[in-house]
């Protein structure tokens, strides 16, 4: 089944102790599109200016993604600056040219409007609502969203709640969204909004899923090299959301291999600058870690073993 993909396509520059990358490709739809390529067809529908190249596009259709939601406009693509310190969970903002993204309303292609899966990135929880209004009567519908809406729209962010099956944010965003400290008792407080699915992402500390009133925790994957976690988010929501749209299953079961399968892409594309970990990647390797996860996680019962108390 296809995935419809609504977000940014941007230029980052990115600085992290491990070197400095100018002018690369990122942008959360795009992360998104290439995580889930690896599971199924994409859809992506963004903006990009003029100066955008061809290359990366090529790139995208070689990954068997649908650009034709992709418009390009006179301007300048949007463009971020920043930077990280050690504590990779938190990227500094340095600069942000918003350019022909300002200006981006989303529209829907008519053969798109029949997606099963539709997922929204990072944008305007008003625009979010506006994609929602196109397209028609997805099976499931996955959004992103950050701080800068949490505090600045939150009656508009809480409109469109109402109308997700599942919310991928990182642990932070889940506290502020609900002001509640409690991780626990925030994402609780957010699936009585509309969420039935809670996927929060915890950075080096690994992912929580709440769905069906049951918990399930993922452990991080230790890694000998992390280069930069620009869009290592996106890339864990393209991944589960991929996952999820290739085998149409949403129970619990469905949604406990689709977080570890999201958590399996966000530690490929750490591994290197922008998109290039992902260039190379094959699909051996994604099922290759997927069982290193699971054996990261493994335990024997007690009763397992020889002389355990009873």
């Amino acid at each position: 089944m296809s995935v419809l993909v609504v977000g940014s396509v941007a230029f980052d520059t990115v600085r992290t102790p491990f070197g400095l990358a100018t002018e690369v490709v990122g942008g959360s739809a795009n992360y998104f599109a290439v995580a889930a390529s690896f599971f199924t067809d994409v859809r992506l529908v963004a903006v990009v200016g003029e100066d955008f190249p061809d290359q990366h596009l090529e790139f995208l259709r070689g990954r068997g993604v649908d650009l034709r939601g992709l418009r390009r406009v006179p301007g300048k693509t949007f463009r971020w600056v920043g930077e990280y310190g050690f504590d990779f969970n938190e990227a500094k903002t340095l600069d942000t040219q918003l350019n022909v993204f300002a200006d981006f309303t989303p529209i829907i292609p008519e053969d798109y409007q029949d997606s099963e899966v539709v997922f929204l990135a990072n944008i305007d929880p008003d625009l979010q609502r506006d994609v929602l209004r196109q397209v028609r009567r997805p099976a499931l519908v996955a959004a992103d969203t950050m701080n800068y809406w949490i505090a600045r729209k939150p009656d508009s962010l809480r409109r469109t709640l109402q109308l997700v099956d599942a919310l991928i944010v990182n642990d932070a965003e889940t506290r502020q969204l609900a002001n509640e400290p409690n991780l626990v008792r925030a994402a609780r407080t957010i699936q009585s909004w509309g969420p039935r699915i809670l996927l929060i992402k915890r950075g080096e500390y690994g992912a929580l899923l709440l769905a069906e009133g049951e918990w399930f925790a993922a452990a991080a994957l230790p890694l000998d090299s992390v280069q930069d976690p620009t869009g290592a988010g996106d890339c864990f929501a393209g991944g589960a959301v991929g996952y999820l749209a290739k085998r149409m299953r949403f129970d619990t079961v469905s949604l406990r291999q689709a977080m570890i399968m999201g958590s399996v892409l966000a530690s490929f594309n750490v591994e290197a600058f922008s998109l290039d970990r992902l260039r190379t990647l094959t699909m051996p390797e994604i099922e290759a870690r997927f069982a290193v996860f699971k054996r990261l996680v493994h335990f024997e019962d007690l009763a397992a073993q020889p002389g355990a108390s009873r």
